[in-house]
């Protein structure tokens, strides 16, 4: 194969995981569902090699679990998933608001009227009733406060979560006064407060644990 085939095939490949992801996101694939190389091909309009290679792409992410003879099938989230995810992304989103108000406190301002538009985003979701808009403008926020953190390592470290913390955030309620939180965050960050934003980010990361915990297995 050529390179120019091989970056084809990667890119297909690419393609086909982004769109399985998402359809994991917003749950039109549940938990525990079973999934069907030929018909995820047939679904997608592609073959099924670019598929082959993003199903075994997520397998290897933890998204996906084989199946004996049988596929793949979406894995369920266990307590002990959400906890760990809680664990690590914790103190990284504290270090983000830190460093994202530091980096307004000296002078930088590219990337704020993006953060701050994905706040509208958010109530106007909500106020339509529309859950996966809503959890889309949740994670751009906290993806647009790494950006503004401006550590490439941070980035690239926070990368690796973003799925996940999609998936969990499509999972669980989304309760108004987490918004407020949001808000409040990027009041500090904007007023260059990095210790106000690093706490008002503790408190709404761990808010964030209790209500995942609770909404799906009902207790914190």
């Amino acid at each position: 194969m050529t390179e120019t085939g091989k970056t084809g095939a990667a890119s297909l490949s690419a393609q086909a995981r982004e769109a399985v992801l998402q359809r994991i996101v917003d749950r039109r694939y549940a938990q525990g569902a079973r999934l069907v190389e030929r018909e995820v091909a047939e679904e997608l309009g592609m073959s099924r090699v670019p598929v082959r290679e993003a199903l075994r792409a997520l397998v290897a992410e933890g998204l996906l679990e084989l199946l004996p003879h049988s596929g793949v099938r979406v894995r369920r989230l266990e307590r002990a998933d959400v906890e760990h995810l809680y664990e690590v992304w914790e103190p990284l989103a504290v270090q983000a608001s830190r460093l994202a108000a530091r980096a307004l406190a000296a002078g930088g301002s590219e990337g704020l009227a993006a953060l701050e538009a994905t706040l509208r985003q958010a109530e106007s979701a909500a106020a339509a009733g529309e859950g996966t808009r809503e959890v889309a403008a949740h994670t751009a926020f906290h993806e647009g406060v790494v950006e503004l953190a401006g550590n490439p390592l941070l980035a690239r470290t926070m990368e690796q979560l973003s799925w996940q913390l999609r998936l969990l955030f499509g999972l669980r309620e989304e309760p108004a006064h987490m918004r407020a939180q949001h808000a409040e965050m990027f009041r500090h960050i904007a007023a260059g407060d990095a210790e106000a934003a690093a706490a008002s980010t503790l408190l709404h990361v761990r808010d964030s644990r209790a209500v995942a915990l609770r909404s799906l297995f009902g207790n914190t």
